[in-house]
């Protein structure tokens, strides 16, 4: 009883590979022909079941890229100004947060005994013109000689000089603002005996502010000085300027470069060492705006899309040029393209479509 069903199993096996591994032998038993022969200009996948597709009719245009950093702000000028000479200060400190204006009075010091030197240095220079014309009249009469008079001639020079250094060291007693700006920092207080290169107050310049950021190698190279830019900062406002300076010499620790964008700051709103996201534009380049929801991955895995060529579809390998809300902008597609927008999962390269337009 067992030999009826493993002679069937067994017919029902032959049966199956007969048709699927001598598929040909049989078509020609049964007296048919054997067409293996491809239509020209076609694929096999062109000539199964067309598939329908939604499409949406993109034209390029021209659109302005950018390069995205994060930066900070700094000030245009941070000084600090210090004396040149010693002496106490007589003048009254101003406050940090002051707005200075160029050569205004920070730090006045006690004039002390320079007066009387620079007194003492006029009258040596008048003993000093009085001994070169006697010594130059001689001279020229023969009554004297001509190694006096050069000498009579360099000290008369010597107290010249002696006077203009004691009128420069009155100077120095009035240390002056270099640039308008605002105080970052008290003035030295009365009262308080400075020294050569002691501080007397640090002045910085907000208008117009820097935004500094730091582009990697391989996009500093798009931008240019003069380029416009703009900057988002931490409160969420929007700036813009342009860039002023482009480093030629890259950061030894994280290979960048350093990028300025001067920003106009007549309110002095922004302040210094605020963190900042800036935009660089980059040149102009053609692309299309197309939903994120249309790129794909072929079977190589390249980023692309697939268009509607001659009713057939065919996959083209994009580049991102720039993310909006509105869309993606992609280029590496002819001027004029039929995207494929819904279905484009279900399909390959010489797959017959069916197409609808979407607005």
């Amino acid at each position: 009883m067992r030999f009826f069903p493993i002679l069937t199993a067994i017919l029902i096996t032959a049966a199956l590979y007969m048709l699927t591994f001598e598929r040909n032998s049989l078509i020609l038993m049964a007296g048919g022909e054997i067409t293996d022969q491809v239509e020209e200009g076609y694929l096999p996948a062109q000539k199964s079941e067309a598939v329908s597709v939604q499409v949406l009719i993109s034209k390029s245009r021209n659109v302005e890229s950018g390069i995205v950093v994060r930066g900070r702000t700094e000030a245009a000028r941070n000084v600090v100004v210090r004396a040149e000479t010693s002496g106490l200060i007589i003048s009254e400190p101003l406050l940090k947060g002051t707005e200075v204006r160029q050569n205004q009075v920070l730090c006045e010091l006690n004039v002390g005994t320079r007066e009387v030197k620079l007194a003492e240095a006029n009258a040596r220079l008048v003993e000093a013109k009085v001994n070169n014309n006697a010594a130059s009249r001689l001279a020229e009469s023969g009554y004297g000689s001509e190694t006096k008079a050069t000498a009579r001639k360099a000290a008369l020079q010597s107290a010249e000089a002696n006077v203009k250094l004691a009128e420069k060291e009155i100077e120095r007693l009035r240390i002056t603002a270099p640039f308008s700006g605002l105080l970052s920092s008290d003035v030295a207080e009365l009262g308080s005996l400075l020294q050569p290169g002691s501080e007397c107050a640090r002045i910085v310049k907000l208008d117009p502010i820097k935004v500094v950021g730091f582009v990697a190698e391989t996009e500093v190279d798009k931008l240019s000085v003069g380029t416009f830019a703009a900057a988002r900062l931490a409160n969420n406002k929007t700036v813009s300027g342009k860039v002023t300076y482009i480093s030629v010499t890259a950061d030894p620790m994280t290979r960048t470069f350093r990028v300025e964008v001067d920003v106009p700051n007549p309110e002095r709103s922004i302040r210094e060492g605020g963190t900042a996201e800036i935009f660089i534009n980059t040149a102009a380049e053609t692309a299309h705006l197309l939903p994120q929801s249309a790129m794909t991955l072929n079977n190589n895995g390249e980023l692309g899309v697939r268009v509607v060529e001659d009713g057939f579809a065919k996959f083209y390998e994009v580049k991102i040029v720039r993310d909006t809300i509105d869309g993606i902008w992609l280029s590496g597609l002819p001027d004029t393209v039929e995207v494929i927008v819904v279905g484009q999962e279900y399909v390959i390269d010489g797959r017959k479509v069916i197409k609808k337009y979407q607005e």
